[in-house]
């Protein structure tokens, strides 16, 4: 950014005191949650509405001044961290615009976190689905940006299936009113979903029109060992067939993941007295009440005698249920606590291809490192497996450190075997760019790039991310 003081004053002027962002407050916004990245630049604003957000916009498109947008700051790919562009948070943009329980429908501002949304929804006796272990502090318009996808995709989709209309500041500062409420509009190119999963590249979203659903009246939750991941495979298919499609999740966890997650929080164990290379945490929902739990019964016995699973609880209560999803949730925080290096992948692969991708990256893993430990967990019932590597335990992080580069590539080409994504659900930013360009084909590289260069041909909107 030209960081002329004249350009700064101007800038200010465009949003009310609320919307500058002090010097003793900036470093919330610019250090990414786990400190792997910080940012920097020369002024923070907080615009109120989305016509300052335009009017922002608007003359760093006429000063040629590079723009980042910023939600919830909890980005695990430094899309959401400036690089001496201004930083735009939208964390002001608080407005519940609509609520529509009989379209199944809401429409709300990017600054609502997706907790609120939950709760907006669940005031009118609706469901909204999408659910990820930051809900609380994420943002509508930041999950919008990066396609969040979380752990209902089994059932609901990703965002992109769950939004029907956009309200979006264009890089030239226009305000594209696309607030739909429509679940049929073939009118021409669907043009939200250029916006959904483009990490701010396109354009800064203001509000969303969002999809609700009826609120299930039982729920069920699951917990499994299993002796396989091909057993995890198998069960899923099974639970599914019998219970009609009722898996909401069905997320995949190893014994290394719950021994991390035991250590750095001592009050979270695993529910059963059995130890094996596998944990399945599923949960099931229905929207008449009485039943659920009987079918749910049946299908383990069923999966118990065919050698699916080595042992199994239900939750009894929500209380339950609750601490069976802690172990899941606290994933990213035990991994975050423990000090070794890390190589994260964010990879997803076809369901039935886990099993091998499991396996191949395994081996990968010990021909690249001695002493690393494997993290792998997920939501199987979309295919997206975390398959993270921390360094050895207590031991000298340098030699490994040196190798995540080549680790992260080699593991990236067991997903390209199997025709699988290198981000399944976390997004680009600045952290997979570069490899991107890897992946992708050149044709798919240059139509990207076309639609970057006509809604943004002078490059402000989140510049050094995703392209």
């Amino acid at each position: 950014m030209q960081s002329a003081p004249d350009h700064i004053a101007a800038l200010s002027s465009l949003t009310d005191v609320k919307g500058l962002i002090r010097d003793d407050d900036k470093a919330s916004y610019l250090t990414e949650w786990r400190k792997r990245w910080l940012g920097e630049s020369p002024l923070l604003l907080a615009p109120g509405t989305t016509q300052e957000v335009a009017r922002i916009v608007s003359y760093c498109h006429q000063h040629d001044i590079g723009i980042t947008p910023q939600g919830g700051n909890t980005g695990l790919v430094g899309g959401q961290m400036p690089h001496g562009e201004i930083l735009i948070s939208l964390k002001r943009l608080r407005q519940i615009r609509e609520v529509s329980p009989l379209n199944n429908a809401m429409t709300v501002e990017a600054g609502v976190t997706l907790a609120e949304a939950q709760g907006v929804a669940k005031e009118a006796d609706r469901l909204f689905p999408l659910s990820i272990g930051a809900e609380g502090t994420c943002q509508i318009g930041g999950v919008i940006s990066t396609n969040a996808g979380g752990v209902n995709v089994i059932r609901y989709g990703n965002t992109r299936d769950l939004v029907l209309g956009l309200e979006a500041v264009m890089p030239n500062g226009e305000i594209w009113h696309g607030l739909k409420a429509l679940r049929k509009d073939n009118t021409g190119y669907d043009l939200k979903h250029l916006l959904i999963g483009a990490e701010g590249t396109l354009g800064i979203v203001t509000a969303a029109t969002l999809k609700l659903f009826p609120q299930p009246r039982e729920m069920a939750t699951a917990f499994a060992a299993l002796p396989t991941a091909q057993a995890a495979v198998d069960l899923m298919a099974l639970m599914q067939d019998r219970t009609g499609g009722l898996a909401t999740s069905f997320e995949l966890m190893s014994q290394q993941l719950i021994n991390l997650v035991s250590t750095q929080f001592a009050n979270l164990k695993s529910p059963l007295n059995s130890r094996a290379p596998w944990y399945a945490l599923m949960e099931f929902s229905a929207g008449t009440p009485g039943g659920l739990r009987g079918i749910i019964e049946d299908g383990l016995s069923a999966a118990f005698e065919r050698g699916l699973l080595l042992d199994a609880t239900i939750a009894e209560n929500e209380t339950q249920a609750e601490q069976l999803w802690q172990l899941r949730h606290n994933a990213a925080p035990a991994m975050a606590s423990d000090p070794a290096s890390a190589v994260k992948c964010d990879i997803s692969v076809p369901i039935h291809h886990i099993p091998t991708f499991l396996q191949r990256a395994d081996e990968v893993v010990k021909a690249h490192t001695e002493h690393g430990r494997i993290i792998a967990f997920g939501h199987m019932g979309d295919g997206n497996i975390h398959y993270d590597v921390l360094g050895p335990e207590g031991a000298d992080q340098s030699t490994f450190e040196a190798g995540r580069p080549a680790l992260q590539r080699a593991i990236h080409d067991v997903v390209a075997s199997l025709d699988g994504s290198i981000s399944a659900e976390h997004g680009i930013g600045v952290l997979k760019r570069d490899e991107l360009k890897m992946r992708k084909s050149p044709t798919e590289m240059a139509m990207m790039q076309a639609i970057k260069q006509a809604l943004d041909p002078k490059g402000i909107m989140n510049p050094g991310k995703l392209l």
